[in-house]
């Protein structure tokens, strides 16, 4: 009996110390963690938005990154630690974009862009320029990635993880379409008499260099802001505008008098039908149109010289000091006191650069005028290279007053003019009173 006592208290013990484990779990539960036994990222790109561009124009191309790796398996244990980072995230991504075979050149250096988790999307920009020549197509763009991921982690004890990282390398490819499009290229740019100041021609040679025959065009010549070169008649219709070809334009333009030589920018562009059937613009190409100085005239004779009192010729030699020549020209003079004149007029006729007239003007002068150097204004009246009628600045002409000396002073000087009257009239009083007293 004894001994049976016994065997049933060691039972019934083991009983209770099975139920109390039992309630411990119950009422102090432990903390549960999870172990991942699949899953990696898996990342792919595109382009986002509209992936077309022209050729010849430097563009910011957006990619999106896309992390579509997926968690599989995952095993839940009480005792199990959970790892601080997933195995589908991709951790430290480092990204480059490679032209390829692309008509293209990629401007922006590697980019470092962080984590990217699984089921997250990720934007990079890229700033690529597209060849001038680019032929329309479709391309694919490769696109280097590096990332590192959680391969696996180890758990030693209830609080301890060893974590076992991984770095790979993938080549990503997404497409980007090169539109056709008509590109200009200036083959040559002459002036024809542009000079400051007047109107000329401008004689352009333009090349289609880029990837679309273009069809009912129309060449615009246009201004750049604030340049003195202003197209007259813009607009020049070519029809039919293959690739590769070439046209020969003329276009007449007018220049500011206020400008000064040099060369100066025009934007050309062309209007025309696509393959689609659509109006487009290209994009324009900036030609200099280089500009001659302003057509001038100067007086290369030495000052006439004048007396008070006189009526007298003023013979003028002007000289075409400008860049072109002139037909037709005139020349005029402008008096002041102490001069007057009926006749301020005189033609000179066609002038070469470098060629001198000479034109002749009478004017009085007041016998009053004071004895100096004075300066008439004068102008030139002309026609240029396209017939317009133009008129010069002032030109300055030189006169000089001067006194007369000797005898012809005497001559001029009234109060001599008055005493040798008197002389002569006393004179002729004498000599008749002689007379009579001869003859008595």
């Amino acid at each position: 009996m004894k001994h049976t006592g016994f065997r049933l208290s060691r039972s019934g013990i083991s009983l209770i110390l099975i139920v109390l484990c039992c309630a411990g779990i119950v009422v102090f539960p432990a903390t549960g963690g999870e172990r991942f036994i699949s899953g990696s990222p898996d990342l792919s790109a595109t382009i986002r938005g509209a992936n077309e561009f022209y050729p010849a124009t430097e563009v910011n191309v957006p990619v999106n990154i896309q992390n579509s790796g997926l968690i599989q398996y995952v095993i839940s244990q009480p005792n199990l630690l959970t790892p601080a980072d997933l195995p589908n995230t991709a951790k430290l991504m480092t990204v480059q974009l490679f032209a390829g075979g692309a008509p293209l050149t990629v401007l922006s250096d590697p980019q470092m862009v962080g984590d990217l988790m699984g089921g997250d999307t990720l934007l990079v920009n890229f700033k690529v320029r597209t060849n001038p020549d680019a032929p329309a197509g479709t391309y694919i763009l490769p696109m280097a990635v590096q990332y590192t991921y959680l391969a696996h982690a180890d758990q030693y004890g209830q609080d301890t993880l060893q974590y076992f990282y991984e770095t790979r390398n993938v080549t990503l490819e997404f497409p980007l379409k090169i539109k056709p499009e008509i590109i200009l290229q200036v083959v040559s740019a002459e002036p024809e008499e542009v000079n400051v100041g007047t109107e000329g021609f401008v004689h352009l040679v333009l090349e289609n260099i880029g990837n679309e025959d273009g069809t009912e065009a129309v060449v615009v010549l246009s201004p750049v802001g604030n340049s003195p070169v202003q197209p007259v008649a813009g607009s020049v219709y070519v029809g039919d505008f293959p690739m590769k070809s070439d046209i020969d334009l003329r276009y007449k333009v007018s220049v500011s008098g206020s400008a000064e030589p040099g060369t100066y920018p025009v934007n050309v562009s062309v209007n025309y039908k696509n393959q689609d059937g659509i109006f487009v613009t290209s994009a324009p190409a900036v030609v200099g149109i280089p500009v001659k100085g302003k057509i001038r005239f100067s007086v290369v004779s030495p000052p006439n010289q004048v007396y008070p009192g006189t009526q007298d010729i003023l013979e003028v030699t002007f000289e075409n000091t400008g860049s072109a020549p002139v037909n037709s020209a005139q020349a005029r003079i402008y008096t002041q006191d102490p001069f007057t004149t009926l006749d301020d007029v005189s033609y000179l006729g066609d002038m070469a650069v470098g060629e001198t007239k000479v034109a002749r003007f009478e004017v009085t002068v007041d016998q009053k005028a004071t004895v100096k150097e004075y300066a008439l204004d004068s102008e030139v009246r002309y026609r240029d290279a396209l017939d317009n009628d133009q008129v010069s600045d002032r030109i300055p002409v030189p006169v000089d007053v001067i006194a007369r000396t000797g005898v012809m002073a005497l001559l001029y000087n009234p109060y001599f003019i008055v005493l040798l009257a008197v002389v002569i009239i006393v004179l002729a009083v004498l000599i008749r009173r002689m007379r009579k007293q001869r003859k008595g």
